[in-house]
Formats: structure tokens, C-alpha cells, sequence
């Protein structure tokens, strides 16, 4: 009896230990990847600023004339006038707006074989040695934008990292590529921030992450150098830094990329977990313990007492549930920690929306002035018109936060969706039309879809739009629609205009994923993904139908609605 006693104790000891064990542990690992795409997030929104930046320098008519004109003596006198505002001193800026400063540290011009453009006066263009700018050299320019990181040797003992960001320059007259336009950011915060997990940079066989010792940063680097080289999926696995357990991950951060591959790395000390896990093993061993003293003592009577040994058994019985509700009470507790860390990406957009309002208001406010010069009035309305995409952005990553959380809820209910599709060709027709486009239908009179109007709304929108923005003078747009024999919708959007490259199709769901077809064009990257997130949310799915021959489909399915019954009556 006694050893059977013993047995049952020391296998419910294991099982209940490993079980309470690998439930913290797996609570922990999503609360690391809540802080991890928090992080992500707020990446994003600062590289969307930044290449819309970009964007808007290389269209700058200055430099164009003199690229065009052969005027390389010009180049940089024009640019330091039209990118003043871009290289001020971030020195100069308050303490708390340092950390995300949008200012440049430098910049170049690529010549049309990827070679750099020597600047006349290195003081006006931000501080390079001969190496350095060396590297900013690629094989051929770049015929769309460019991500990389560069090791500046300020010092000969004191390297730093800049962020490089090249963007090629299309001539106004062939649209072909002459040059590109290369500056050097501040990385955002690498090593260093308010979050618990610190990320950095592992880039040519060297980590940069600041908080680490020297030790568990060669450790780090042996762990990501043999992870590429057995080609291992980007995922969190554990790692012991200084004998303490920790979370690593690595992502790369510019795929595709001319410059040579960085890597982002993301560290996330386990200490609560280990923590937690002794006082959990104290806990139950505790309890383990007891049950098994009782069972001695109720083995040692049962010859004597029957009834002994029955009523200790419901004495332990109590004990333990009592001890499990004190387990899940921790739980609770722990969960309630994860949803705070998962708000936070959706609290990291939604403060962004104040500043950006404030900014866009003093702007407007600056036009009521009838003493504004024609061109200092045209540049405030394009600041202007930069907040409103900005503002979209914003909006667009906060309801992508909330689907990514799973706090965006459908309220389904019928909803007419040739009356959106004739709503929104409306408001297209509406607008000035360069294209001179023809819009063909084929729909029925009514057809009922289950969704809710406002999101069912906003994919027609970003198709409809697309079809537009992506058009080519006369073409046309198809718009057809059918319901299958067991209650599927399916709306086709098909336009003319330049085919998406085979490379590009299966990257034009991701986020901030701009192709070289629309690089010209008016956007951030974000619509086609949110389409797909709200289509899935909707039971249905978004995808490219085809694109070749300059034309191009999506297909989007829904559910259809249900006939509704009144007074009994279908």
C-alpha cells in the first residue's frame, strides 16, 4: 500500500509540475511576442514616415534639372537647399525627441552605374571616411527603394550604426532610372527602450546591442550565425545569456536588399519564468508532500480504521482544491498582464493620431493668412496633404492592431452589396479623372451578403480604388459579381494597366509592400493587406486572380445572407 501510495504521489508530483510549468512558459512566450510586435509596430510607422519622405525629396524639380542637364556640379548645392530641412541638426532638438529624431546624418547621390557622387564640401552633407562611403556603392542603381545599414567608423575606436535608405530618381522625360539618393538615419533605439524585451542589430558577424556583456553578446552571435547557416525559421527559441534563460529572436530586416543583410535581434530575459517556476515547484512539491504523509498515515491505519483513511483522503482533497484555486487565481493575474502588453500596440497608433491632429490644425490655421507667399502657401498645403496620409496611416495600422489582437468583432447582418459598389462608383465619379476610364458592370439588381456595412465597405473601397490608381489613360475597370449553389458571393474587380511583376504577386498582401508598378503611385502599403484581414474576418478571402497582358483581377468572397422570416413568413 505504502509503495503504491508512493508511486501515485510521485507521478502526480511530475505531471502536475511539468503541466503548471509549460503553462507559464507558454503565457510568458506570448506575452514576449505581444512586446515583439509591439516593436514591430512602431518600427513600421517610423519607416513609413521616412520613405514617404524619401519619396517626396526625389521629386524634387531641382535636382532632376540637374541630373537631366548633366549638371553634377549643381547636384549638391541644389540638394542642400532642398533637403535643409531634412539634415538639420538633430542636436539641437529637446532631449525626449531625440529618440525618434527624423533627421538625416547624411546623404549621397548614385550615378546611374550605382557609384557614389563625390560631394564638393563633405561639412554640408554629413561626415563619411573614404570606407564608409565606399560602401554606400552598389552594383547598379537601384530601380526601386533600397534598405541596408552601414558600420561608420567616426572613430578608429568607436564604430556606429546608421540606417541607409536608398531611393532611385525616375527622369520626368523616359521614366527611366538615373540616379538614386542614398541617407543615413539614426536606428530607433537599438539596445535601449521602455519595453522589456531590447532588440538590436547583428549585421557582417558582429551583434550591436548595448546592454549585453561582452560574453553573452559572443554567445548571442554563435547562436543567430548557426541558425542562418542550417537555415532556421525566424522563431523564438531559448538561449542561457550569463546563466540567466532568455527568449532570442532574429528577423531580417532587408530582404531583397543590394546592401549587405542585417538582422534584427530581440532579447527577453526569463527570469519571471524561472522564478515562477520554483514557486511553483515549492508549491505543489508542498502539496505532494502532504498528500503523501497522508497516505502513509492512512496506509499505516487501514487495517485498523476504514473509515480513518477515507475521511484524511477528503481532508487532502480539499487541500489540493484549495491550492488550485490559488494556482488559477496567479493565472488570471498573469493573463490580465498579457492583454495590458497586447493593448499596447493599439495604444502605440491611437497616441500618434494627437500629435499628427495638432500638427495638421497649426498648419490649416497658417493658410488663413492672406499675407503667404504663392509658394510658401503651395508648400504648407503639401505639408498639409502629408498629415492626411499620415493620419491615414495611423488609422489604417490601428484597426490592423485590433484585428492582429482579435478585439475587432463583426456584427453580421445583411448587407446590399451592389448598393456599396454604386455608392463608391459614385464618389469615384466625383473626382477629377485623368485617365478618362470606362466602367463596365455585370450585377445583379440586389445581392445580399452577411457582414457588417462599414468594413464590407471599406474592401470594396480599397479594390475599387486600386482598379483606379493602377489604371493607364482609357482603359477600363470590370466589375462582375455571381452566387454559387451553396451560398458563396463572389465579386471580381478587374482593370487595365501595367501587369504586376510574377516576383511581386505573392509579396502584394504584405504590409507596406510597394512594387516598382506602383512607385509613382499615391498609397502606403497598407489597403490590399487590411482588405484580406476584413475578408477573412467576414468568413470569405481576397485574392489575385491574374495578372498578365495589362490586366489584372482580384476576387473577393463572401457569405451570402440568409432570407429573413417575418411573421412567419420567409
Amino acid at each position: 500500500m505504502m509503495l503504491v501510495v508512493s508511486a501515485v504521489t510521485a507521478g502526480a508530483i511530475y505531471f502536475a509540475e511539468r503541466s503548471a510549468g509549460l503553462t507559464v512558459a507558454h503565457e510568458l512566450e506570448r506575452r514576449f511576442q505581444a512586446e515583439l510586435d509591439a516593436l514591430h509596430n512602431m518600427q513600421e510607422i517610423r519607416q513609413a514616415v521616412l520613405v514617404e519622405r524619401c519619396r517626396t525629396l526625389v521629386r524634387k524639380p531641382r535636382l532632376h534639372a540637374a541630373l537631366e542637364d548633366g549638371a553634377l556640379d549643381l547636384l549638391y548645392p541644389n540638394a542642400e537647399d532642398e533637403l535643409r530641412d531634412i539634415m538639420a541638426d538633430a542636436q539641437e532638438l529637446p532631449a525626449a525627441q531625440t529618440r525618434y529624431a527624423l533627421q538625416a546624418l547624411f546623404y549621397r547621390f548614385l550615378n546611374r552605374y550605382g557609384a557614389v557622387i563625390t560631394p564638393p564640401n563633405m561639412d554640408r552633407v554629413g561626415s563619411l571616411l573614404g570606407e564608409d562611403a565606399a560602401r554606400l556603392t552598389l552594383p547598379t542603381v537601384p530601380e526601386q527603394m533600397q534598405f541596408g545599414y552601414l558600420v561608420r567608423q567616426s572613430e578608429p575606436t568607436n564604430n556606429t550604426v546608421s540606417e541607409v535608405i536608398a531611393m532611385p530618381i525616375f527622369s520626368s522625360e523616359t521614366g527611366e532610372v538615373i540616379a538614386a539618393i542614398v541617407l543615413g538615419f539614426k536606428p530607433i533605439n537599438f539596445g535601449h527602450g521602455d519595453l522589456e524585451i531590447k532588440s538590436g542589430l547583428w549585421l557582417d558577424g558582429k551583434l550591436w546591442l548595448a546592454p549585453l556583456s561582452s560574453s553573452a553578446q559572443m554567445a548571442v552571435s554563435e547562436a543567430v550565425e548557426k541558425a542562418l547557416s542550417n537555415s532556421a525559421p525566424e522563431r523564438p527559441f531559448e538561449i542561457a545569456l550569463d546563466h540567466t534563460p532568455c527568449f532570442l529572436f532574429f528577423k531580417r530586416l532587408n530582404p531583397g536588399s543590394l546592401f549587405p543583410p542585417a538582422y534584427e535581434v530581440c532579447i527577453y530575459p526569463l527570469t519571471e519564468l524561472a522564478a515562477r517556476q520554483k514557486t511553483l515547484r515549492l508549491q505543489i512539491g508542498g502539496v505532494g508532500l502532504l498528500f503523501l504523509v497522508g497516505g502513509f498515515i492512512a496506509s499505516n491505519f487501514v487495517s485498523i480504521h476504514l473509515s480513518r483513511p477515507v475521511e484524511k483522503l477528503e481532508h487532502d482533497s480539499a487541500e489540493n482544491l484549495e491550492q488550485r484555486k490559488r494556482v488559477e487565481a496567479v493565472l488570471d493575474l498573469t493573463s490580465e498582464e498579457l492583454q495590458r502588453s497586447i493593448r499596447f500596440s493599439a495604444d502605440a497608433s491611437h497616441q500618434l493620431k494627437t500629435p499628427v491632429t495638432v500638427l495638421r490644425a497649426g498648419l490649416e490655421e497658417l493658410l488663413v493668412d492672406e499675407k503667404l507667399k504663392p509658394e510658401v502657401r503651395e508648400e504648407i498645403s503639401a505639408l498639409v496633404y502629408q498629415t492626411v496620409k499620415l493620419t491615414s496611416i495611423i488609422e489604417d495600422l490601428l484597426l490592423l492592431s485590433r484585428v492582429d489582437a482579435g478585439h475587432l468583432q463583426i456584427e453580421f447582418g445583411p448587407v446590399n452589396l451592389v448598393q456599396l459598389i454604386e455608392g463608391w462608383l459614385d464618389d469615384l465619379g466625383a473626382l477629377p479623372d485623368p485617365f478618362s476610364l470606362s466602367i463596365e458592370t455585370d450585377l445583379p439588381a440586389t445581392l445580399m451578403v452577411d457582414g457588417e456595412k462599414r468594413y464590407t465597405s471599406l474592401i470594396v473601397q480599397n479594390l475599387l480604388e486600386n482598379a483606379r490608381k493602377y489604371n493607364q489613360p482609357k482603359g477600363r475597370i470590370r466589375i462582375t459579381a455571381r452566387v454559387d449553389n451553396v451560398g458563396r458571393v463572389f465579386l471580381v474587380i478587374g482593370n487595365t494597366g501595367h501587369s504586376i511583376p510574377l516576383v511581386a504577386q505573392g509579396h502584394i498582401f504584405e504590409r507596406f509592400h510597394r512594387g516598382v508598378v506602383g512607385e509613382n503611385v499615391p498609397g502606403h502599403g497598407l489597403g490590399l493587406n487590411l482588405a484580406r484581414e476584413l475578408a477573412h474576418l467576414h468568413h470569405g478571402e481576397l485574392r489575385l486572380v491574374g495578372s498578365t497582358g495589362g490586366w489584372t483581377e482580384f476576387e473577393v468572397t463572401f457569405l451570402a445572407a440568409k432570407p429573413q422570416t417575418v411573421s412567419g413568413f420567409v
